[in-house]
């Protein structure tokens, strides 16, 4: 059986169309319905009592589960090669909850330290009023990393592609040395989505996702996802809070409830219940609609943005392009072993006449949005500098790839040859003295 195939033998083309919907056996409804409730009715007070105490399956109240975002979570866990996943309010809200579901005040988190601004303030400065510390890390010096490792360690953080700097995870590598010390690898696969690569294949726990970005793909709704792997040893003795009696849970511990998802489960009935950080089952429905749809946008985001890069490496107000799917781009072979189809659609190129240069062309673009985004299926552009990034200090952003010069752009679903033609007129444009 091949990576692209599930139990059932199904392709991810296949997956992406039916994977973790059953249907409705009252209505026959062949779309996923969109359940838009608070509750859920139970048989009996013994029924309820069961399924608070997560004896058996069912629903009680969407802030903790919903049908339709059911469906979501199964059809994503299958396409990552999960076992389960759980779907949140956003993308932080996945990080915030995977992370904390591992760490408590007095623990430690390790992240590589070329992440979205958002992410690095998130760890930095959000953690540290919850009592976690977090370390940042050179995520390609393995010795750094492994110095960093202490007994109050509770995981090792990265994204498969830096952003914006477009650092690539060498998975393997982290997953290896987290497990030589009974660590979790988390995984955030935000930039390549399941179709451009399985982080779990290579050895990562617990993958999560912006919904917002890809998944949606069009820029209509903020979601969040955490899918586990399925095959981590919870009872390490490293994480006390998985094989403990839980009270509530009938004097089980999330381990003995469910073995191969006791992380989701704790994830999904602790601080996903107890912090609200529920998914609206109408952006759910709209993401399952995405799901659908994501192979064939992320194949033409990925022709789209190998053409646009290879067309700013040539152009004379151009200093540098940052896509590893060039071949002199320094990350090429890294990019062959984890991106065989392809390195995504956003990336980032400098531009000749540094911060000046790179407002007028943002001032001049026509066809890219002026948006703080990516993802979407309309093209993008964005200065991290100024924004994305701009609450980190000068070092901090040097750190995560951010340099002054630098553009970030999000390849869209436009036809590729006005793409080109908006950029090179904003390009020419950025160049003269006043644009106005």
């Amino acid at each position: 059986m091949t990576n692209e195939q599930h139990s059932e033998g199904f392709n991810f083309n296949t997956i992406a169309q039916h994977g973790g919907q059953e249907i409705d056996e009252v209505t026959r409804s062949r779309a996923v319905p969109i359940y838009q409730t608070t509750s859920y009715g139970f048989n009996s007070t013994e029924h309820a009592a069961s399924l608070f105490q997560m004896q058996e399956e069912g629903y009680i109240y969407s802030r903790n589960a919903n049908p339709t975002n059911r469906v979501f979570e199964k059809r994503l866990a299958e396409l990552e090669g999960g076992a389960d996943a759980f779907a949140v309010s956003s993308g932080q809200s996945a990080i915030t909850i995977a992370l904390l579901t591992l760490a408590k005040v007095g623990d430690e988190i390790i992240a590589t330290n070329a992440l979205y601004g958002g992410t690095y303030t998130l760890l930095a400065d959000t953690f540290k009023r919850f009592g976690v510390t977090v370390r940042f890390v050179d995520g390609r010096n393995f010795t750094e990393i492994a110095n960093a490792i202490t007994d109050k360690t509770k995981a090792i953080y990265t994204e498969t592609i830096g952003n914006p700097g477009l650092q690539i995870a060498d998975i393997k590598a982290l997953s290896k040395l987290a497990h030589a010390h009974d660590l979790p690898l988390v995984v955030d696969s935000t930039f390549t989505t399941p179709y451009l690569q399985k982080p779990i294949s290579f050895g990562a726990d617990i993958v999560v996702h912006s919904t917002t970005k890809f998944i949606g793909g069009h820029g209509t709704s903020i979601g969040g996802i955490i899918v586990e792997a399925g095959n981590f040893a919870w009872d390490n003795g490293r994480f006390p809070e998985f094989t403990e009696p839980v009270a509530a849970l009938n004097n089980q511990s999330y381990v003995e409830l469910s073995a191969a998802s006791a992380f989701i489960a704790k994830a999904r009935f602790d601080l996903g219940q107890n912090l609200g950080t529920a998914l609206s089952p109408f952006n759910g429905w709209l993401f399952i609609q995405g799901l659908e749809s994501l192979p064939l946008r992320m194949k033409q985001h990925v022709a789209n943005a190998k053409e646009v890069a290879s067309f700013l490496a040539e152009h004379e107000q151009v200093t540098w392009v940052n896509y590893p799917s060039l071949k002199d781009d320094p990350q090429y072979e890294l990019a062959k072993t984890y991106l065989p189809k392809g390195v995504g659609s956003i990336f980032t190129f400098g531009i000749k006449g540094g911060l000046e240069a790179a407002k007028k062309f943002i001032a001049s673009v026509k066809l890219f949005s002026h948006v703080a985004n990516v993802g979407d299926s309309k093209s993008l552009v964005i200065h991290p500098a100024s924004t994305t990034h701009a609450r980190l200090s000068e070092e901090e952003q040097r750190l995560t790839g951010v340099t002054p010069e630098q553009i970030r752009i999000s390849i869209g679903l436009e036809d590729i040859e006005d793409i080109k033609a908006d950029i090179n007129q904003a390009l020419i444009a950025s160049k003269q003295e006043n644009v106005f």
